[in-house]
């Protein structure tokens, strides 16, 4: 089977195993994550890495990821390059091909030894810290958005938290939907519209991110008008399929 690989030249020691990343993979039973693409944590000595496997691609797409763009694993790996200390290091990704065509392809970074995802303190309102993570996730969002970086999935599952001292270190993950270009105030205030976050919450996070971005008041009011026209655009979807219908 043919393959194709970049390797992170800092990890340049771990190539055979990311050449044998099918066979670890395999073997390996440390799921931490599995729908339509797979993760796990892999240790090769003391280096400990998540492992995400993406979905074998249909036919069409199979054409379209060998001729005409970017593998999802090839992405998840340039971006995270170009995002940095945003995300975990990435390590690289090997993409392997069967009658000439993309089939299986994997993206491997360090693990982030993370404590929690923004939904625990979004769900739990007696969350320790509450509003000071609220508050530090706001400003970790500026960061980004000045950067300009604009994650397009920005929901809770792919925001992860570690506690350092006083304050919050945040990394994103999941990161193959990302747009790089200047953006504007309401791009910046339809990004929380995933976080499927409650007003008081919202308002709390819009307050700290327009301390740094100093936009008239109405900042706050858009973050909270594209977040409720988001809910209400799901729930109408819900409704339509006969689903259940979230608050």
């Amino acid at each position: 089977m043919k393959k194709h690989y970049i390797l992170n030249k800092k990890y340049k020691e771990y190539e055979a195993n990311l050449i044998n990343i099918q066979n670890y993979f395999q073997n390996s039973s440390d799921s931490i994550h599995k729908a339509r693409n797979e993760l796990k944590i892999i240790s090769f000595d003391t280096l400990h890495t998540v492992v995400k496997s993406f979905k074998v691609p249909n036919i069409i797409n199979k054409i379209a990821y060998t001729f005409f763009r970017d593998s999802k694993a090839k992405k998840s790996y340039e971006y995270s390059l170009k995002i940095g200390d945003f995300t975990p290091e990435p390590i690289g990704y090997i993409e392997f091909y069967k009658y000439g065509l993309l089939d299986e392809s994997y993206f491997i970074a360090q693990e982030f030894a993370y404590d929690f995802t923004i939904r625990e303190p979004l769900l739990d309102k007696d969350f320790p810290n509450r509003k000071k993570i609220f508050q530090e996730f706001a400003t970790f969002t500026f960061k980004l958005h000045e950067n300009n970086i604009l994650h397009n999935d920005y929901s809770p599952g792919n925001i992860l938290i570690k506690k350092e001292k006083e304050h919050y270190l945040f990394k994103i993950v999941d990161i193959n939907r990302m747009r790089f270009t200047p953006l504007t105030k309401k791009e910046r205030a339809q990004n929380f519209s995933k976080l499927w976050a409650d007003s008081d919450v919202l308002k709390i996070m819009a307050q700290r991110y327009n301390e740094h971005y100093k936009a008239d008041n109405s900042f706050v009011e858009d973050v909270l008008y594209y977040a409720q026209k988001h809910k209400n655009f799901k729930n109408f979807k819900k409704r339509l399929k006969g689903k259940k219908v979230v608050d």
